[in-house]
């Protein structure tokens, strides 16, 4: 595995690559890799013959109180992990080289990234669709892999490529579970023991609204506070959203058609640590 750091140089290689017609696949990470991350990796390797991994903590998608100074950073751990899961180049860039002295050009996403997250954490998406846009860019993939766990940044994405006819695959990968069904993430490290275990309420909720919808239940709005509830009964606990989606539109639906697919958004807090989560539900 090499690791490259001058993004340049990343571009050089990738072009080489794609003139000795290599298919390549990048995973993009903030680091502190874990089994989701490798799951994501496991799948470029399926869709394409060389893969890029990047370790890049985006400094423009954290708002001013958000933990950017103490976001997880193990490199050697990372690069220990990223060589194991068969990575071939591991692209870790400083700030100053994707955001050099008097940077000024972003990527401003529309109405779908002022909802929910970006409700949340104001010019959030526009920080990530930013250095998403750059990365693709660097590393000029053919397929890109983006875990569902971050259910409305793969949409978002999935806008920008469109929107700016960027000839990229998109693949989303499905989200990788605790034993408890907890989504595995890099904040999960911020949670006791005890939030630990409570944080599988989100996961409850997911199950909830399945069975729910097969039990005949059409009112979306209803089985929404149903699961606020389960929520806000949990000691240390606190909704922010639980929201249903169209699976194409993005758009907040109140109440379920038969056949359609809806995705189940979920936001809480545990204590000082934010979690979210989301399932596709199937009428």
């Amino acid at each position: 595995m090499q690791i490259v750091t001058e993004p340049r140089q990343m571009q050089i290689i990738a072009e080489k690559l794609r003139l000795n017609r290599q298919l390549v696949g990048v995973v993009m990470t903030m680091g502190a890799l874990h089994e989701g991350h490798l799951s994501l990796v496991k799948l470029a390797q399926e869709s394409a013959g060389t893969v890029i991994l990047t370790i890049f903590v985006n400094p423009r998608q954290f708002g001013v109180n958000e933990d950017l100074h103490r976001y997880p950073r193990p490199f050697e751990q990372d690069v220990a992990l990223a060589r194991s899961a068969g990575v071939d180049y591991l692209f870790a860039p400083e700030p100053e080289t994707i955001y050099p002295e008097n940077y000024q050009t972003t990527v401003q996403c529309g109405l779908l990234a002022e909802r929910f997250e970006g409700a949340q954490r104001p010019g959030h998406f526009n920080g990530v669709a930013t250095v998403v846009t750059k990365l693709f860019h660097i590393t000029k993939p053919h397929v890109a892999i983006f875990g569902e766990k971050d259910a409305q940044q793969l949409a978002i994405i999935k806008k920008v490529v469109n929107d700016l006819n960027l000839d990229i695959n998109i693949v989303g990968a499905p989200i990788v579970r605790e034993n408890n069904g907890v989504a595995v993430s890099s904040r999960n490290i911020y949670l006791t023991s005890q939030e630990h275990l409570d944080a599988s309420v989100l996961y409850r909720g997911i199950l909830h609204a399945e069975k729910r919808i097969a039990e005949g239940q059409r009112d979306l709005f209803n089985i929404a506070e149903e699961i606020r509830a389960m929520i806000s009964s949990t000691p240390g606990f606190r909704a922010d959203y639980v929201e249903f989606v169209d699976e194409e539109s993005f758009e907040p639906r109140k109440t379920a058609e038969a056949g359609r697919e809806y995705r189940l958004l979920l936001a809480a807090w545990a204590g000082t640590v934010r979690l979210i989560d989301n399932g596709r539900i199937q009428v």
